[in-house]
């Protein structure tokens, strides 16, 4: 059995580049690599309605906006599905089933919840909306749906999955084996892990505004990069530097490779040497900005124009995603009849029939 695999965004604004060293990248490799049976990507419009309730143009207006990302980096509709969360309809009953197979002091325990209720500045007595507190429910609905084995995401998503993992053991434990366990698949790359902002804050987020998007034009990412948290105390040139914390060494980690000195820093072999030498005194954080940002555009510059030719198309991205929830929405059917099988609550089959008939005949 080949992998099926299920990624997903919440359409709250443009995709930036911890997107793409999280998740994006990973995409287009297990895209590229071809070792799956299906690919489907999610624009994760409900879940984005959690927190976003009183403003659904916001997540209306952005879902051309993450598509236009997705195929600007590279994902190729002749080998990947895109649909849309809230036009497939088995979501929101498997959600509904799933519900009963967890218990609010669990979600409300779950690290990402935690995490983003206060970055939201919910209040669990006051404020929190219910939809965010069962964010981890309509999650696993999402993953399970489409039988996902592989989800790609980023290290501060691990919770969600073990929250998934749980609910398909309940599940498969209560009434049979039906749900496919999921798994995570994280970056290799440590700095992928958890991009942080560019302020050096722990996470890169829309609502921060401490993002480099995908589609920043080459002159605000300088800005961006010219303005971002390095070493407090490396005042001087000839003050040693400190690595752990810098920003700017950090999205090096994510982004640089030995190719890139020879081309715009060849006066070093690799990060290792930029490093020690930072860390000995007489190295500017001007100097390495600047590497920085030859590095992103190298990387930027081909996602931009792409992402400029796509969006003089939008009805050829709107096919896309008709294409892509017609065959979700057949994924997703299927997988719940056969929920409903393994309940015993699908009512019109010959099975329930004849228990009925047996039943009463009797």
């Amino acid at each position: 059995m080949k992998n099926i695999i299920l990624t997903a965004d919440r359409p709250t604004g443009k995709l930036h580049v911890g997107h793409y060293v999280g998740s994006l990248r990973e995409r287009l490799r297990l895209q590229n690599e071809g070792d799956y049976d299906k690919l489907f990507v999610m624009i994760a419009d409900a879940q984005a309605l959690t927190d976003n309730a009183g403003n659904p143009v916001k997540v209306r207006n952005n879902i051309i906006e993450v598509m236009l990302d997705y195929l600007a980096v590279g994902l190729d509709p002749n080998k990947t599905i895109f649909f849309i969360q809230s036009d497939i309809k088995a979501l929101s009953e498997l959600t509904m089933y799933y519900m009963n197979l967890v218990t609010l002091p669990r979600l409300l325990r779950n690290p990402t919840v935690k995490a983003e209720t206060k970055l939201r500045g919910f209040d669990h007595e006051k404020g929190l909306p219910v939809g965010f507190a069962t964010y981890p429910i309509s999650q696993a609905a999402d993953i399970t749906a489409f039988k996902a084995n592989i989800v790609p995401v980023g290290e501060d998503q691990l919770p969600m999955i073990e929250q998934a993992r749980e609910i398909v053991k309940s599940f498969n434990n209560l009434y049979a084996e039906t749900l496919v366990l999921p798994e995570a698949l994280l970056p290799t790359n440590k700095a992928c892990l958890r991009l942080p902002g560019t302020d050096g804050k722990n996470k890169m987020s829309k609502s921060l505004g401490n993002c480099i998007y995908l589609s920043d034009e080459k002159e605000v990412v300088a800005e961006k990069i010219k303005n971002m948290y390095t070493d407090p105390t490396h005042i001087k040139i000839s003050d040693p530097g400190h690595i752990e914390g810098n920003v700017v060494f950090t999205y090096l980690d994510a982004f640089c490779k030995d190719e890139h000195f020879k081309k715009y820093l060849n006066e070093y072999k690799n990060l290792d040497e930029l490093k020690e030498h930072y860390k000995l005194g007489g190295l500017g954080d001007m100097k390495i900005k600047k590497f920085l940002n030859q590095v992103l555009e190298e990387i930027l510059f081909p996602i931009r124009e792409k992402r400029k030719e796509y969006a003089k198309n939008i009805p050829y991205i709107l096919d896309i995603l008709r294409k892509g929830n017609k065959i979700a929405n057949e994924a997703a059917d299927k997988t719940l009849k056969e929920v409903k099988n393994a309940m015993g609550i699908s009512y019109f089959d010959d099975q329930f029939l004849n228990e009925q008939k047996e039943k009463y005949e009797n």
